[in-house]
């Protein structure tokens, strides 16, 4: 159960395949917050991952380097399950408070139906964002990054990077959640700070994830873990906006 699986450093291999899976995140980026509509992320996420998991064979990682190996499968199932109990404990205490239900009010769940959030949180959420993200950062660039440089730059650079992918998303976040906008503020100074904090904040999540993929030796684990703060958000959040709805309908 712990242990430690992660890529051998090997010398001399080119930096380009790096650069190019970090050229390939930033169109991806653009197309998912920009360019291609909502309802066709879940395709172009799936077809990229295919992708990006054919770029890092073709580099020369093994599905193992990739935390994709048969053998670390069942550790990584079951850091997965263990990571989505501490995340649901996690937001069961904080609703039990107001200002954690406050902190947990997204508007952008209040206008979904029913079937609409178990959708997002089932299918959109698992297969059109954490399937990605956990492919491109802690599976091939993680990979990448750990036979070129080493085990700690490549958490570190991933994580970044993990960060930096969020800027577009968060533009305007402060606005859609009560409790981010009391932290920031209003105006481009809040709209600033929205940004800053997400990036941090996704950041620091980044290292936690590519630390869960190296105890585990599976990328399974920061998949549930990835889902479970993203997936179980949605519930939470969706179940508070509309248990105040019925009380001030009363």
């Amino acid at each position: 159960m712990w242990q430690w699986v992660a890529p051998e450093q090997v010398g001399g291999l080119p930096w380009w395949p790096v650069a190019l899976v970090i050229a390939i995140l930033v169109l991806f980026n653009l197309l998912f917050q920009r360019v291609a509509p909502t309802n066709q992320h879940l395709l172009w996420s799936i077809g990229g991952t295919f992708g990006l998991l054919a770029i890092g064979l073709l580099d020369g990682n093994s599905w193992t380097d990739m935390g994709l190996g048969w053998s670390y499968l069942f550790w990584g199932f079951m850091w997965a399950l263990a990571s989505i109990a501490l995340v649901t404990v996690g937001y069961v205490v904080t609703a039990a408070f107001r200002r954690g239900r406050d902190a947990l009010h997204d508007e952008r769940v209040s206008s979904l139906s029913g079937p609409r959030l178990m959708f997002n949180a089932l299918v959109e959420v698992p297969f059109g964002t954490v399937l990605f993200e956990e492919i491109a950062f802690r599976a091939v660039l993680f990979a990448m990054l750990a036979r070129r440089f080493g085990v700690v730059p490549a958490i570190i650079i991933s994580a970044i990077l993990f960060g930096l992918w969020h800027i577009l998303a968060s533009i305007g976040s402060h606005e859609q959640s009560a409790a981010l906008g009391s932290v920031v503020g209003t105006g481009k100074r809040a709209a600033i700070l929205a940004v800053v904090l997400s990036v941090v904040t996704t950041t620091i999540a980044g290292v936690v994830f590519a630390l869960l993929r190296i105890v585990s030796g599976s990328v399974i684990a920061p998949m549930g873990l990835h889902w479970a703060t993203n997936g179980l958000g949605y519930f939470f959040s969706w179940s508070i906006i509309r248990a105040r709805a019925r009380r001030d309908r009363r």
